[in-house]
């Protein structure tokens, strides 16, 4: 093991790319905390990116970094300005090891630390590539990189199974209540839209614990973290008081479907007025999840989303999804499903948080 600097192994990648119009893009919210590997991108050419990227190259998120965003890139693309490309030098570190030195809780503690600014904290890579790591000699990191990349291959086939619950509950949920002939009623109509601001019951010197879209893992839409703030530092967005078995649905790019249920019974969490808040009164809050998970109601936040670089649709869009409301019992039926499907995909979460544990335990050393 050799102390080294990132700037010792790794370089800025600097690249402007003019005539992008065939080329994926990737911006911050492509990038998803905790993910090695880059997942999701989109293919809408009207933007105005011109940072370039190459395959194998790591995209790390330079804007708030406590968001822990870095990501591989599977292909050549462009991505946002706020996004750093980073390649490894092969003759002193393994391609495939780069990954999990930048996809590391403690170079992002180091990129906290380095940011400047104070709504929207930056890391520059003039900091960054000061930052030091233990290094194996060339001819350990197979061994190592062999070892995180199998880790990486299993947490990926759990992601995949949470997938396939979800869609089971997709199935589901079409197969009991579309077609049976029930009334229908306005989204609007059965939630409570009176949701409470933060200036209505926080003072600027209180502590909050700040949910926003970031903060959900849109694979298995729970919450993974929330971010504490004094009220008078924290970022404008940050208005919604939430309450438990709340869900929170983002209103912006809809094809990603950011959405999750506030699973925390503290007074003090706040959400952005990136989400439509769903607090459900008309109907049971598992119906409704099973409503805005659903295939119909996404193809119509999509088919109505508006804007270039982020599409998104209003809360009034979203309350006018007319949607069937079936008796009572049908609805705690499908709730009890969705609560079995839960626990499984708890199960399933659980073994891709050791597999975490287990990757950054072999980083650390």
């Amino acid at each position: 093991m050799a102390k080294v600097k990132l700037g010792d192994v790794a370089r800025e990648y600097k690249a402007t790319v003019k005539d992008a119009v065939d080329l994926p893009v990737v911006g911050l919210e492509h990038l998803i905390p905790g993910q090695v590997e880059l997942t999701q991108w989109s293919e809408d050419a009207d933007n105005t990116f011109t940072k370039g990227f190459q395959k194998g190259q790591m995209l790390f998120g330079r804007r708030r970094a406590y968001l822990k965003k870095a990501a591989l890139a599977p292909f050549d693309g462009i991505c946002s300005g706020d996004i750093t490309v980073i390649e490894a030098i092969p003759e002193r570190i393994m391609p495939e090891l780069l990954p999990f030195v930048i996809q590391n809780d403690s170079l992002f503690d180091y990129a906290v630390e380095k940011s400047a600014g104070s709504l929207s904290p930056r890391v520059k890579w003039e900091h960054l590539k000061n930052y030091e790591f233990e290094l194996p000699e060339m001819e350990h990191q197979r061994a190592l990189v062999d070892l995180l990349w199998a880790m990486t291959r299993t947490k990926k086939a759990y992601q995949e199974l949470v997938k396939k619950t979800d869609e089971l509950v997709k199935s589901q949920f079409i197969e009991m209540f579309y077609g049976k002939g029930y009334p229908e009623r306005r989204i609007g109509d059965v939630i409570d839209k009176n949701i409470k601001r933060v200036s209505k019951v926080f003072d600027k010197d209180d502590d909050i614990q700040y949910l926003d879209i970031s903060s959900i893992d849109n694979v298995s839409k729970v919450v993974t973290s929330l971010t504490p703030y004094v009220l008078r530092d924290a970022p404008s967005r940050a208005q919604y008081v939430l309450e438990k078995g709340d869900i929170m649905y983002s209103t912006v790019r809809p094809n990603l479907q950011n959405i999750s249920i506030n699973p925390y019974e503290a007074g003090n969490v706040v959400g952005s007025t990136g989400f439509c808040v769903l607090r459900c009164t008309g109907v049971r809050t598992g119906y409704m999840w099973g409503v805005v998970t659903g295939t119909d109601f996404t193809n119509s936040m999509i088919a109505q989303a508006s804007g270039a670089n982020y599409p998104a649709v209003t809360d009034k869009v979203v309350h006018n999804f007319m949607i069937p409301i079936p008796p009572l019992e049908a609805q705690i039926k499908f709730e009890r499903f969705v609560e079995q499907s839960d626990k499984s995909k708890f199960e399933l979460t659980q073994a891709i948080s050791r597999i975490d544990d287990m990757i950054k335990a072999l980083m650390q050393g």
